[in-house]
């Protein structure tokens, strides 16, 4: 046999190419979300990306908070992605960091800037900066505060730390060159007054370094090889370069940018979500119809095909939108041999078998998995009366159809063959009740005189069956109509939820868990919700339908 070629993306040939040339003996690589909101989809990613790597060379994964901004952060938003990328398997070990750690080494590394005349204290307003900093076309005017001396900014800067100026008063910038093509390079700020209260370090600090200033900081103190990012900080990268090089640290991380991952019609901005949350549209950052890892964690999705739909969209350097079908699909694929596959009767018309003896209850046989025999058998109660689907009865029903209606025989499955006699009706034509009689000697769904039957319906018998909500998601956007309306807000689906409080399941369902999930026969694959469901009142949410015109290529 051949030996495969894997082919490899453009990152891991950069890292092939320095482990190579000797610039680094190690991967070294780090997850470092802000702590202001969930983490979505797109995070998995990065995620997976990151850890990946630093498995794939035998190296680290450092998990860090990005800790930098007080006004946004909760220790709620911290426990939320701790959970999320443990939930994920990406194992950071004790390599558990935050921003807030190195507040001190960022204040030091300042002032070695200063010393080097590599960096002052501006008494510009925000608006003012803004004015100098010029266009992409034309270059900006230098701050007339850019000349102070060595010593002015250190004694400035200082009393900005003692908290002797208010907010926007003074900030110390970069002095690089207000005539860069590139803005970031055009004196930026690293540091701002902030008189606020920080999760970690309380009031110790009243300044706090800016993300662009911070972040390389944080890689080359931990030693990060490799700092992995999205696109948008494409253009910081000379910025990320010219701090840690000024800083003179001995063994500088590499940024290397890869394209986001977007899905379509779905909702990932956090001031979106944090909309639909304070207007009670959704329940949580968590809720299902959210792609938030939290919400399809509850929603059931499993890590292995968040693991599947990661690998499938690839790693590359162009952004493009990826249907959210693929996600569907990788779950779908995950699922189909795992999970047993159960009866549930989501919208039930009752079935009474009237040459059935009143009050028996035999226990059939039937596969946990048609397609997986290692999950082995389960006994099903049966009995006269039964609970089946609505739409599959009809009185008067097309061609084609091929379940039950007056004079016809189906097959229930892993039970018998039945023909219908008759039904009863309300007076505006509701069917309640259907009437049928059974075969005895068609038991396990197979007539010994060879003859067939077209249809095979599912159910669940009355005395037994254990009542359940169910709920079924759809997109929370129109997606006949676009994401956003003209005036920038959530086009929403009113559609997007249904709840179906009257579902009955099979009894074993009675002693699922939380997250737990099946294969309800033809209504799609169902986990119990995490936060709703109780013995009392189970609760599942639909993860996804059995079926989709999703095609991989």
């Amino acid at each position: 046999m051949e030996n495969e070629t894997v082919s490899k993306n453009f990152i891991e040939n950069i890292i092939d190419k320095d482990l190579a040339e000797g610039v680094y003996d190690t991967v070294h690589t780090r997850f470092p979300p802000e702590p202001n909101g969930y983490l979505h989809i797109g995070h998995a990613k990065s995620i997976l990306l990151n850890y990946g790597l630093a498995q794939e060379y035998n190296g680290k994964f450092n998990m860090r908070f990005d800790d930098t901004n007080p006004t946004k952060e909760k220790s709620e938003f911290v426990e939320s992605i701790k959970a999320d990328i443990k939930w994920l398997g990406a194992d950071w070990e004790d390599r558990l960091f935050f921003a807030s750690d190195y507040f001190g080494q960022m204040y030091e590394a300042a002032v070695k800037l200063i010393q080097k005349g590599k960096a002052y204290v501006c008494d510009l307003t925000a608006d003012q900066i803004r004015e100098y900093r010029g266009t992409l076309t034309e270059p900006g005017k230098e701050s007339p505060y850019r000349n102070r001396s060595v010593e002015e900014n250190l004694q400035l800067f200082e009393e900005m730390k003692e908290g002797k100026y208010a907010d926007g008063e003074k900030v110390l910038r970069a002095k690089i060159d207000m005539a860069s093509p590139n803005m970031n390079m055009r004196d930026p700020v690293i540091y701002r007054v902030a008189h606020m209260t920080h999760h970690r370090t309380g009031d110790t600090w009243c300044i706090y370094p800016m993300y662009d200033f911070a972040h390389p900081i944080e890689d080359a103190i931990e030693g990060i090889t490799h700092s992995i990012c999205t696109l948008e900080f494409e253009d910081h990268r000379p910025l990320y370069d010219w701090v840690v090089k000024e800083l003179e640290y001995p063994q500088p991380p590499k940024q290397i940018e890869f394209a986001k991952l977007y899905l379509t019609n779905v909702v990932t901005g956090k001031r979106y979500i944090k909309k639909l949350v304070e207007e009670g549209i959704v329940d949580g950052w968590d809720d299902p119809r959210l792609v938030s890892i939290a919400a399809l964690r509850r929603r059931g999705f499993t890590p292995e095909s968040i693991k599947m739909f990661v690998e499938l969209c690839g790693v590359s350097k162009a952004n493009s939108s990826v249907d959210y079908a693929m996600l569907e699909y990788c779950i779908r694929e995950d699922l189909k041999l795992k999970r047993p596959r159960l009866m549930a009767v989501l919208d039930p018309i009752k079935l009474v078998i009237d040459n059935y003896p009143e009050g028996e209850v035999e226990y059939l046989e039937a596969p946990n998995n048609m397609e997986n025999e290692k999950l082995g058998t389960r006994k099903i109660p049966f009995g006269r009366e039964l609970y089946i689907e609505r739409e599959d009865f009809m009185v008067d029903p097309p061609k084609k159809y091929k379940r039950m209606f007056p004079g016809t025989e189906v097959r229930l499955m892993n039970a018998y063959f039945v023909t219908c006699t008759g039904y009863e009706a309300d007076e505006d034509g509701t069917v309640r009740v259907v009437h049928c009689t059974y075969d005895p000697a068609t038991k396990g769904g197979n007539a010994p005189d060879g003859r067939k039957v077209k249809g095979t319906i599912h159910w669940v018998a009355v005395p037994t069956a254990e009542k359940a909500e169910c709920r079924l998601y759809e997109n929370i956007v129109d997606e006949e109509k676009g994401k956003l309306n003209a005036d920038g807000t959530l086009n929403l689906n009113p559609n997007s939820l249904t709840v179906l409080p009257d579902c009955y399941v099979e009894p074993s369902l009675k002693t699922a868990k939380a997250y737990d999930s099946f294969q309800f026969m033809r209504n799609g694959y169902f986990c119990v919700d995490c936060k709703d469901s109780t013995e009392e009142h189970p609760v599942f949410n639909r993860i996804v339908s059995l079926k989709s015109s999703f095609k991989l290529k």
